[in-house]
Formats: C-alpha cells, sequence, structure tokens
C-alpha cells in the first residue's frame, strides 16, 4: 500500500499547479482562422502548463458590442480581446490598451507589414498584433465566367462586374450572378458599402466635417449596389455578412463575390465545392483613381488595467508569430496559414506554391492607401471606415438604413435622406459642426 501517498502527492502537485495557473479570457470572433486557432492551442498550453485558456467566441457585430462596453466601462470581463484597425489607434490614444512590447526577443516586430502595422501603432508603439491582415478582392467562378463568354480582368470595373453578374445568374440553377454583404453593421455592409463608395468619388464628410449622403457620388454608389443586388444577388441579402456569402459561395451559389482577401483559402479549401474553380481580381472601379478595396487586421489587444499582462502577450506572441504559421502549415497545409501580417510569408516559396491568391492578396493590401482614401480630400483616415469614435454609432445606424434599402423596406433616396440626417445631427452633437 506504499503507493497511496505517492499518489496523494502527486494529486497535491497537481492540484497546486491547477490552483496556481492563471486562466485568460479570450474574446474573440467565429470565422474560420480564429475557430482554428482555439483547435491548436494544445501547442501553447504544453509549454505553459500555468496558463489557461476561456474562449468567448461570438458573431462580429456582437463581439464589437461587448468588447466596446466592457473596455469603456473598464469591466475586465476579457484578458485578450480581438479588435481591428478602426478601433486600435482612437482605444490606445484613450489608454485603454496595453503597449505590447514584451513579445520576446525571437517575435521579429520588423517583419510585419507596414500597412498593416502602421495601423496598429501609435507613436511607433504597437498596442495590438495582427492574426491575419486583409484587404478586399474579387473571387469568382472561372467556369461560369467561361459560360458566359467573358474574361475577367486582373483590375475590373464596376461596369463589367454589372455585366458579368447579369450574364452568369442562372435562378433555374439557384446561382447568383454576385453575392455581397447585406447584413447592418458599421463592419458588415458599411465596409463593402464605404468603400465601394471611394471608388465612386463618395466620401463620408468634406473637408470641414459636412456629411455627404445629400451628393449625387452616394446617390450613385448605392443605387448601383442595390439595383444589382435586386437583379442578381442572392433572396435575403440583406441578412447576409461574411459568413453567409461564404457559405453561399463554397456551396456553388454564386458566381462573384466581392470580400476579404482572407476568404480565399476558405473558397479554395476543402469546405468548398468549387475549389478548383475560383479566379481572384481586384477590387472593381469607376475609372476614377480609387479602388473599392480596404484594409484591415483583425488583432489581438490586452485591456489596460488586466492583470495578467505578462500571460496575455505570452499568448498574444504565440498566436501571431512565424511559429504559428508553420504550426498552421504543418497542419493544415501552407494554404491555410492566416494571411496578410508578414512580408517574410510572402517571401516563402512554399506558400507562394500552395496559395494561388497570395500576391492579389498582397497587391490589394498595398494598393489601400488609408490616409487618402478617397477621390476628393478628407479630414480623415481611414479606407472602409472613419477613425472617429463616433463612427461606430453613426456607421451602425447608417448600416441600417442601407440595408433597409437592400430589403425594398424604403427606397434609396429615403435611405439616403435619412443617413444625412441622422449623421449631421450626431456630429453636431459631437461638436464636429
Amino acid at each position: 500500500m506504499k503507493f497511496v501517498p505517492v499518489l496523494a502527492g502527486a494529486l497535491l502537485v497537481a492540484l497546486a499547479s491547477s490552483a496556481s495557473a492563471e486562466t485568460l479570457t479570450i474574446a474573440t470572433v467565429n470565422n474560420g482562422d480564429m475557430i482554428r486557432m482555439q483547435k491548436l492551442t494544445d501547442d501553447f498550453t504544453k509549454d505553459n502548463p500555468d496558463i489557461q485558456l476561456q474562449w468567448v467566441t461570438l458573431e462580429e457585430n456582437v463581439l464589437r458590442q461587448k468588447v466596446t462596453t466592457d473596455i469603456a466601462t473598464k469591466g475586465g470581463q476579457y484578458d485578450i480581446i480581438t479588435i481591428g484597425t478602426y478601433e486600435v489607434p482612437i482605444w490606445a490614444k484613450q489608454n485603454w490598451l496595453v503597449p505590447l512590447d514584451k513579445l520576446g526577443a525571437d517575435y521579429d516586430v520588423d517583419d510585419l507589414l507596414p500597412a498593416i502595422r502602421g495601423g496598429l501603432s501609435v507613436d511607433g508603439k504597437l498596442y495590438a498584433a495582427p492574426f491575419y491582415g486583409e484587404s478586399s478582392m474579387v473571387m469568382y467562378r472561372k467556369d461560369l465566367m467561361e459560360k458566359a463568354g467573358l474574361t475577367m480582368p486582373d483590375a475590373p470595373t464596376w461596369d463589367f462586374i454589372r455585366q458579368a453578374a447579369d450574364k452568369m445568374t442562372d435562378r433555374a440553377n439557384g446561382i447568383n450572378g454576385i453575392c455581397l454583404r447585406g447584413k447592418a453593421g458599421w463592419g458588415e455592409n458599411m465596409a463593402f458599402l464605404t468603400a465601394m463608395s471611394n471608388s465612386f468619388g463618395a466620401r463620408w464628410f468634406d473637408e470641414k466635417w459636412t456629411p455627404q449622403f445629400d451628393q449625387p457620388e452616394w446617390k450613385d454608389t448605392l443605387q448601383f449596389y442595390v439595383d444589382m443586388m435586386k437583379a442578381d444577388g442572392p433572396d435575403g441579402a440583406s441578412n447576409n455578412g461574411f459568413n453567409e456569402n461564404l457559405a453561399l459561395f463554397q456551396q456553388g451559389k454564386c458566381g462573384m463575390w466581392i470580400d476579404a482577401t482572407v476568404a480565399a483559402s476558405f473558397v479554395t479549401g476543402k469546405d468548398s465545392t468549387v475549389a478548383d474553380k475560383v479566379g481572384f481580381a481586384l477590387a472593381p472601379d469607376k475609372g476614377l483613381g480609387k479602388r473599392g478595396n480596404w484594409l484591415w487586421a483583425w488583432s489581438l489587444a490586452v485591456p489596460a488595467g488586466s492583470q495578467k499582462v505578462d500571460a496575455a502577450e505570452k499568448f498574444i506572441s504565440w498566436a501571431t508569430s512565424k511559429h504559428y504559421e508553420e504550426l498552421v502549415a504543418s497542419k493544415e497545409g501552407w494554404a491555410n496559414v492566416p494571411p496578410g501580417t508578414r512580408t517574410s510569408l510572402y517571401n516563402n516559396p512554399e506558400y507562394q506554391k500552395a496559395a494561388p491568391f497570395a500576391k492579389m492578396t498582397l497587391d490589394s493590401i498595398n494598393a489601400a492607401d488609408p490616409t487618402h482614401p478617397t477621390v476628393k480630400p478628407v479630414p480623415y483616415v481611414g479606407v472602409q471606415f472613419v477613425a472617429i469614435p463616433e463612427f461606430e454609432g453613426i456607421g451602425t445606424t447608417v448600416g441600417q438604413l442601407f440595408s433597409a434599402a437592400l430589403a425594398g423596406q424604403s427606397s434609396v433616396d429615403d435611405a439616403l435622406k435619412q443617413a444625412q440626417d441622422v449623421t449631421t445631427r450626431e456630429m453636431q452633437k459631437a461638436g464636429y459642426l
């Protein structure tokens, strides 16, 4: 019976170790790359047995709402938050985020793509580490394009996209010529429509912060979008965001989809019924010198006031490292590595060979210019958003108005008039006007 105290001792050690372990609560978005990361975290915990992970995985709009509320009220619910290029500079300036200066000697912060790193830094300090970076581009069915008697240019115009959508739509076989975001939200339909509007010569505000929804460029943008989606888009498009359109495309129900470059590995991956038929092109333009592509990074950050900063930075360093890229490559293949963050990835011959979308992704990211996002001059930075704190609320309200226009619940003119009124009112209240 001598083994009893040995077992008891081992149990006590295990209990003590478990009691001393720090638990990190991580708030993240429910997309494919983030869900894959959760499945691979044994690689982190085996080397860090004193850190346990608790995940809160949410739909994009819900994540934004909960994280914003928590950080603004100093709620302390989360130790690591998933946020984007919009929030980072605003929150860092409000001292809501911890600067990430303990990511480790081998992290190689200089390897981060300059466009992505710049959007996550304030005064040269990194306040969030990019898990993946993206722009947007056209993903299309090569077989349906050929059947329509058309050839997709590397740099298409909106007029070509409209013509192709009309020719590719085949209602009898359940094929929509085009799938685009319609779900309301400043980061859902308004990310797409704001980037699109830039290419049509529109802008949110003039140089004196006067809203511009009463100008012809916005009318042209929204009318073009609504008309095309009604003619060639899926039923219920006003409920579709990134995930819904991804599913439609993977199921072979979209001729074209203009959305985040990060989708490329999913439309060409094992869950896609059209994986071997997909081509890629730059986001469209109207010949005015701006394309309808955005710039974004889903990134991991530590809220100020966290009691677990060291452990949080250790996890963030792991999740956004070159080691993590190699881990994904070993388990899922190089094509599935989170894209758009590191120069070294795009110089890697194995990645270039495995990812037919690599060059188009990098070209799209490099083509986005947050400091000069529009044809006419503007007082703000940001491509698919306006980098002011008030934008989150205004953008969501305008997104609801535009989603209603797509659903046929209001006219394009009514939606634009209401957008002008509500944005003017909010900007006056905030003291910009």
